[in-house]
């Protein structure tokens, strides 16, 4: 039985059933780590669960957004921090220059958001990995 439930919220655009290169990115990592971290952390009574928030074009700012239990990955590792780059990926879409998010971590700035940055977030919520 769980009785403790973590959600993982992804936000990302999606236009015509697909999405940027960032954001496919970031959805293969979360798509296997919450598979893994739903059979690990099962025995100590939490539910991980992932849900995606499919974004309009005019919310492109909250594209490739992850939220753990609501609160951005940012906002649980202290040292990381939210930032924007140029996406070429994106521009495509919105047939203009685009900026999509980033997140720095350890020294470095991710565009896509890898399996290590969020299972490190997700550890630090549910203390069972």
């Amino acid at each position: 039985m769980h009785d403790k439930r973590l959600v993982v919220e992804w936000r990302h655009i999606e236009k015509a059933g697909n999405t940027c290169v960032r954001c496919t990115d970031t959805g293969v990592a979360l798509d296997m780590l919450i598979e893994r971290l739903a059979k690990e952390c099962q025995p100590s009574g939490w539910d991980i669960r992932l849900e995606e928030t499919l974004l309009d074009m005019d919310e492109i700012d909250q594209s490739n957004l992850i939220l753990i239990n609501g609160r951005p990955i940012e906002s649980i590792l202290p040292e990381a921090s939210s930032g924007k780059s140029h996406c070429d990926s994106c521009c495509e879409f919105t047939g203009q220059p685009t900026d999509c998010r980033t997140v720095t971590f350890g020294g470095e700035t991710y565009e896509a958001l890898p399996e290590t940055l969020i299972r490190e977030a997700v550890c630090r919520v549910a203390a069972c990995c």
